[in-house]
């Protein structure tokens, strides 16, 4: 097959700018043959070479105690005691999941799960964090419906607790979803695969599906916009089979326990390429690849396409040559591809060969070290106006308004679709706050949640930094988990915008903060720029997922409300209203500033709280909504009504942070009270549970009309 002649069009559509193709010819002498362009392209694009967030990514917190492995790898490891370690990240399938939406979401799932058990872990537990455009818009239905049939589809056949996440609306994201995928492993801390290679002359191995022209280029479209040639991009998506992965999972723990490996690397964005490439340059050696031996499933595929496919379930390993046979017989035995494809070289080069020829010669350490970096312009986002008087509204309207907006009524109707408790170590259900899962065979648990408020970021991008950080340490100490550490997922529009680069660099620095003050560390992530469809962007949505731990199932708060409790409110109540879910629900308002984020006061409101677990039933943090919003999800959750001695809309619905709702008995409220005295903790009593009706001053509803607008609304928009 003839080469296509390299020109300025073909430079541009690989995604490169004039300049970086300029620094390529200055790097290799001459100029690149066509695969050696598209490798340039997978390993410089914004996917692979995070180029214009490096700079600010190294600002982040990511050590502590607790931290055994932090970014870099394929995913973060921390430390949970008794020789154990947890595993995890999250990762973004925006850009795949608007083009195509169930293979998009269903390999979302799948990349992030080989990203953990790639470590050596086996996955415990998963998520999603998922933002569509406004329900009403033609194209939202269709993609809800994809999306989660994508991730139950994929997350339940590979046998995977999906435990929590989150969904949100928003006209912004009418021309680009967004589809952000966690998981979580188990492993032993003394037994964790890295990527580096190491040794000369040691085989280099293919392992698990075959190769199609699924996803080529995939890793270059997502680092570009969208305009009116999406259609065009759909065979950028790669295609998913999660029954391929449970095998590839179970042949590579086995072939771990064997001693076989010297190190491993999932194949991901731009495949062999970037596979091939991280486990060179981390082990300081060259790659020679002979593409003859690669397991192909179509005929005729160029070198060009072997290099850039993005074909699923597939792993790149270095072997023990001692245990070559060994290892082989595992992968015949669960009937998957094994393949010595290459072999680790001395000199610095990244040498491909296919059909006896030379396809590709280049220094292998050039393609991520020299990868470009940019120091990107950027301008702070302006403060906001102050907010303009927002009127009293019938308590119990604003609520019904709430719970049947789609972003804050129940979401069971998602995570039915997920199968939660396979692996039976699921102790609390999605729907609930943080997921919880046992640690089997210990008496620990693990607590998982993922959290960001977009409205706020955009408003106030370092304050909406921290909040997401906040909310994800009061959502774990909510259910008596001590915050271990965070992964993030910074989805944002086109860095080229100063004003978006702003957005990017000023939630960067709130994160950074609220990592810092609350002790939990950014050990994994992944960055997702322009997520924008004809010049316009997303809401800038810096997605946080977290892990915490709990000592023992009798530590756990997990209990609900009963007839009797005293309801209290833990932390001060200002009435914050700007950027609030009453603002926007309620008035079709997104103005005033975001929230204030103290964090020496979540620390203290949080420790307070995990202090004093055994005093309290029940516990959830406030955020959206305010305590009205938390207070009738307690309620209804325990099927018995509350009644609020608050009837004031900035006390019912502000959104200041740092706060909690507990349901406890009374005399458990009296010592909670007697507690926060001496530590200098705000504590009110608010009201109690009682009755059938939510009732708030005067205004009161029936708990039952209420809870079939809250679980009714979601699947009668999308069901």
């Amino acid at each position: 097959m003839e080469e296509p002649q390299i020109t300025e069009d073909l430079i541009a559509a690989h995604g490169l700018k004039p300049d970086e193709y300029e620094r390529i010819l200055e790097i290799i002498g001459r100029e690149p043959t066509f695969t050696e362009l598209g490798i340039f392209s997978a390993m410089w694009n914004e996917h692979c070479s995070y180029k214009s967030s490096k700079k600010w990514l190294r600002t982040l917190p990511t050590e502590g105690p607790q931290v055994i492995c932090g970014p870099g790898e394929n995913a973060g490891v921390v430390d949970i005691g008794d020789g154990q370690a947890v595993i995890f990240k999250m990762e973004s399938h925006n850009h795949p999941s608007y083009i195509e939406p169930y293979q998009g979401a269903a390999t979302g799932v799948g990349g992030i799960l080989r990203d953990v058990f790639t470590m050596g872990a086996r996955p415990i537990a998963a998520m999603n964090a998922l933002s569509f455009g406004e329900p009403d818009h033609p194209k939202t239905k269709s993609l809800v419906n994809g999306v989660v049939e994508g991730i139950g589809g994929y997350g339940n056949c590979f046998g995977v607790p999906t435990v929590g996440g989150e969904v949100r609306f928003h006209p912004a994201y009418n021309g680009n979803c967004l589809v952000n995928a966690f998981a979580a492993g188990l492993a032993d801390a003394d037994k964790i695969f890295y990527s580096a290679a190491s040794g000369v002359g040691m085989p280099v191995v293919y392992l698990g599906a075959k190769t199609g022209r699924d996803g080529v280029g995939g890793a270059t479209m997502a680092s570009a916009e969208f305009d009116d040639t999406i259609e065009e991009k759909r065979p950028t998506v790669q295609v998913g089979d999660p029954f391929t992965e449970k095998r590839l999972l179970e042949a590579c723990l086995e072939l771990m326990a064997s001693g076989a490996v010297i190190s491993i690397q999932d194949m991901g964005a731009a495949g062999l390429t970037c596979s091939a490439v991280e486990m060179g340059d981390k082990g300081k050696l060259g790659v020679k690849l002979e593409l003859d031996r690669v397991p192909v499933r179509e005929d005729a595929m160029t070198a060009y396409e072997m290099m850039l496919s993005e074909s699923q379930e597939r792993m790149l390993m270095v072997l023990n040559p001692s245990m070559e046979a060994e290892a082989k017989a595992i992968f015949d035995k669960w009937d998957l591809d094994f393949a010595i494809v290459g072999e680790t070289i001395a000199e610095d080069r990244f040498l491909i060969l296919h059909g006896n020829e030379v396809k590709a010669d280049l220094p292998l350490s050039k393609l991520s070290s020299e990868a470009p970096e940019y120091d990107r312009p950027w301008v702070a986002t302006p403060a906001a106006a102050d907010l303009s008087d927002v009127p009293e509204i019938d308590p119990i309207d604003a609520l019904k308004a709430l719970i049947s907006s789609p972003n804050y009524c129940s979401r069971q109707w998602v995570w039915e679709q997920y199968d939660h408790m396979v692996m039976a170590d699921t102790v609390r259900a999605p729907g609930l706050g943080a997921g919880i899962v046992r640690v089997h065979g210990t008496e620990k648990l693990l607590a998982f949640t993922s959290d960001v408020t977009p409205r706020y970021v955009k408003a106030n991008p370092e304050e909406g930094g921290k909040q997401a950080v906040a909310e994800a340490y009061r959502n774990l100490t909510a259910v008596g988990a001590k915050p271990l550490a965070s992964t993030d997922n910074l989805n944002f529009g086109n860095p080229e915008k100063p004003e978006i680069m702003g957005q990017f660099v000023g939630a960067i620095k709130g994160i950074g903060a609220a990592c810092a003050a609350l002790d939990m560390p950014i050990v994994s992530g992944n960055v997702s720029l322009y997520n924008e469809t004809d010049g316009k962007g997303i809401l800038p949505t810096p997605t946080i997922g977290a892990v915490g731990l709990i000592d023992n199932q009798d530590d756990m708060i997990a209990g609900i409300a009963r007839e009797g409790h005293a309801a209290l409110l833990i932390g001060e109540t200002k009435g914050h209203l700007g950027q609030s879910a009453l603002l926007a629900e309620v008035f079709n308002r997104e103005d005033g500033d975001a929230p204030h984020v103290d964090l020496d006061t979540e620390r203290r409101n949080g420790e307070f709280i995990r202090a004093n677990r055994a005093l309290i039933k029940a516990c959830a943090d406030l955020s959206d909504g305010g305590l009205a919003l938390a207070a009738f999800e307690m309620a209804e959750a325990a099927g018995v009504g509350i009644k609020l001695d608050v009837a004031d809309t900035p006390t019912l619905f502000g959104e200041d942070q740092g706060r909690y709702l507990v349901a406890c008995n009374f005399d458990q409220a009296e010592a909670l009270m007697v507690e926060a005295g001496k530590v200098g903790i705000a504590v009110t009593s608010i009201g109690r549970f009682t009755g059938d009706h939510v009732s708030v001053g005067r205004n009161s509803a029936p708990l039952s009309e209420l809870s079939d607008i809250y679980r009714g609304r979601f699947a009668s928009l999308f069901g």
